[in-house]
């Protein structure tokens, strides 16, 4: 498996550059310790609580759920089935979550790839989106 590497440049509110910089093997809880450290040197904002309509449908809500939760790192349908029960606190079948990530990859909003035994998913961010162009 290829070294990883992942830098992070972030200004203060004071005009201060801070450097981060990691190598090795970056999972999603490294990432998020390197934005917790982001956000206590004031390079990022707190994020605002995120309300979910009622009136929107439910692979809407896993669209946000996503965007809130999981916006640089891969996750799995039974990670988002977790968070879709806990956050908006009703319960959904994880063959309708599978099904919902399957088809907003099929739209290319997201990144799928099997991992192991397992399939993954990652928001395709606007960056990616224009360096990946459909055949």
């Amino acid at each position: 498996m290829p070294v990883r590497k992942m830098k992070v440049e972030v200004y203060d509110e004071s005009g201060n550059r801070y450097v981060i910089s990691f190598e090795g093997r970056v999972t999603r809880e490294k990432a998020l310790k390197i934005f917790d450290m982001m956000e206590l040197l004031g390079g990022i904002p707190l994020a605002e609580p995120v309300e979910y309509p009622k009136d929107i449908s439910k692979i809407e809500r896993v669209i946000l759920l996503i965007k809130k939760n999981f916006p640089i790192v891969w996750f799995t349908a039974k990670e988002i089935q977790k968070v879709y029960e806990k956050e908006i606190g009703e319960p959904i079948s994880l063959s309708a979550v599978s099904t919902y990530l399957s088809r907003l990859a099929d739209k290319g909003i997201l990144m799928k790839t099997k991992n192991a035994n397992r399939v993954v998913f990652r928001l395709i961010s606007k960056e990616l989106k224009e360096i990946v162009k459909p055949f």
